[in-house]
């Protein structure tokens, strides 16, 4: 037990001993060269953060209303064609064919056989085909 203390006593003293080391106390004037080198990365620095700028303005924003409006146009027409089956099917959508290899459930989750994500408009309601 004591050599353990003595040696984390030992190791602190060196850690301190590192950490109270002193650098040279001479104030060191930047030289022309050196201004000039932190005066060109400054300015370059200036010259990417408006390249990005104008990137982000002109082509990504651009780009985002454009996939917004072309997502929007094809999900317009995907409820049209599903407005279109439910009249010819009397207000219904058609059954899904029941594939074996869809919606294969070999135990139920914990809260019952539909996923966490159901959405009654959209899914299949596993606990009325599992009752089947």
């Amino acid at each position: 037990m004591s050599a353990a203390l003595a040696r984390y006593a030992t190791r602190s003293l060196f850690r301190s001993a590192a950490r109270a080391r002193g650098y040279a106390t001479v104030e060191v004037q930047p030289t022309q060269e050196w201004i000039a080198k932190r005066e060109a990365v400054r300015h370059h620095a200036e010259e990417t953060t408006q390249l990005w700028r104008r990137v982000s303005y002109f082509i990504c924003a651009p780009g985002i209303i454009v996939t917004a409006i072309w997502v929007r146009n094809v999900e317009a027409e995907h409820e049209a064609h599903e407005e279109h089956l439910k009249e010819e099917h009397g207000g219904e959508l058609p059954e899904p064919p029941a594939y074996d290899y869809m919606n294969k459930r070999v135990k139920p989750f914990p809260w019952g056989n539909n996923t966490l994500f159901f959405n009654p408009k959209k899914n299949k309601d596993m606990n009325q085909a599992a009752e089947e």
